[in-house]
């Protein structure tokens, strides 16, 4: 794309669809963290988006928060940071930090999480630094971790711009053109850029039932997929398995969405059963680095080989996190026929890409995708095969060549994708 805008032009564009962010920070709060009278709201974001944050928490108070807590990140300082202190520093987490999570998810709050950083941030740091940063949170500060991972607190993860992702997506552009395109696709991609964007998410939620419906039914005892690129991977699933998609729900009954815009159909899959080899498809930007050309052996459940074109040691630092994030915790179902797959944009930010293809996770598995599987102490749900981690990495394998047999106990093969949509979108 050329430079096409002067910076004055680009300023009055962005004018224009003021008041399409607005509606999107509506629908964010609404109904991605679906905000309930005198309930806290925690924001996460760029210190570069404080104009869109201010957005949020004028919508949360006129949604009823009682209170909201704004936590500020910064791509430059997080760098300074990783540059100058030492890797001992990272392996805990402050007591303040442990403090400030660890309360606000105690006392209910919902977490907001604005996604927009430059995926080349961290790009020449030591990988060992932000995952032990990334562990110690997940390790000592259990009653954060464990409110969303067991529907106790709602939490959505939601795009906004900042200008060295949108360059790096607009290289030929102005920052402030740049920034326009990524606001437009970003409104594109949640479905909130037309007249009522709360009300086209109820009907994209009901979109889901169907594919939800028919997964659910057939009960498959493993999937095969196989693309041209080589994928040649068998995922195992549990017994009593949930596909789920869409909005999520909390154990008290709060419907919220996790991740806006979303187009994944998804379950967690035995922890113990996957068998072959699989090759990405898109980029993986993960903690500010970037990962490409990759691809990961599996036997028996375990990550048994890797390799990277790009990246190979970040690779190695999310199969090595633990002792269980060489397992899968997820297996995402997506068709090629949705918005940001067509729109031919690749982001490098997971939230988006993940949900223009077919996707895996390392880490994590969700408990609400086994039948009472919310009601599960952690030692019970790896014994029914939901993986326990305290990563959950989500990598792109999606192809428009893939195709998804699901498999029967009795060992019947029934088409579920074929060349990367529906199988039932074709018949």
């Amino acid at each position: 794309m050329s430079t096409s805008m002067t910076d004055d032009e680009a300023i009055r564009a962005l004018n224009g669809i003021a008041s399409q962010i607005d509606e999107y920070a509506e629908l964010i709060v609404r109904k991605g963290l679906a905000v309930c009278k005198g309930q806290e709201v925690v924001v996460q974001a760029p210190v570069e988006r404080a104009d869109f944050a201010r957005i949020v928490v004028e919508h949360a108070y006129a949604a009823g928060a009682g209170h909201v807590t704004v936590i500020w990140g910064d791509d430059a300082v997080t760098r300074m940071e990783y540059e100058n202190v030492g890797l001992d520093y990272f392996k805990h987490t402050p007591s303040w930090k442990r403090e400030q999570l660890e309360s606000l998810a105690a006392a209910g709050a919902c977490f907001l999480f604005v996604d927009g950083s430059d995926p080349m941030a961290l790009d020449g740091i030591d990988p060992a630094k932000p995952a032990s940063a990334r562990l110690a949170r997940n390790t000592e500060c259990p009653t954060f971790r464990n409110g969303m991972d067991f529907g106790k607190n709602v939490w959505c993860i939601a795009g906004a711009p900042v200008a060295a992702w949108a360059k790096k997506l607009f290289p030929d552009c102005s920052d402030l053109e740049a920034t326009y395109h990524l606001w437009c696709a970003i409104l594109t991609a949640a479905r909130a850029d037309g007249e009522d964007p709360q009300g086209a998410w109820e009907t994209h939620n009901a979109a889901f039932e169907k594919n939800k419906r028919l997964l659910n039914e057939a009960a498959f005892d493993r999937l095969h997929y196989v693309s041209k690129n080589g994928t040649d991977l068998t995922v195992g699933l549990n017994s009593g398995h949930v596909w789920e998609g869409g909005s999520g729900r909390t154990v008290d009954g709060t419907v919220f969405f996790p991740n806006i815009p979303t187009e994944e159909v998804f379950t967690t899959p035995d922890r113990t059963r996957c068998d072959g080899i699989v090759y990405s498809s898109m980029p993986l930007v993960h903690a500010g680095q970037i990962v490409d050309g990759f691809w990961l052996r599996f036997e028996d459940g375990r990550v048994v080989d890797f390799g990277a074109k790009r990246g190979k040691d970040v690779l190695r630092s999310i199969v090595e996190a633990d002792d269980n994030s060489c397992r899968l915790g997820e297996c995402a179902l997506i068709s090629k026929n949705t918005p940001i797959r067509q729109s031919g944009i690749l982001f490098y930010d997971t939230l988006y890409d993940e949900n223009a293809s077919c996707h895996l996770a390392l880490g994590m598995g969700f408990p609400e995708c086994l039948e009472g599987g919310l009601d599960m102490e952690k030692d019970e749900l790896i014994a029914h095969g939901v993986n326990q981690s305290s990563i959950h990495v989500d990598f792109m394998i999606g192809t428009d060549d893939i195709n998804i047999w699901g498999i029967t106990s009795s060992g019947e093969e029934v088409p579920v994708f074929e060349n990367g949509q529906w199988a039932w979108e074709i018949q």
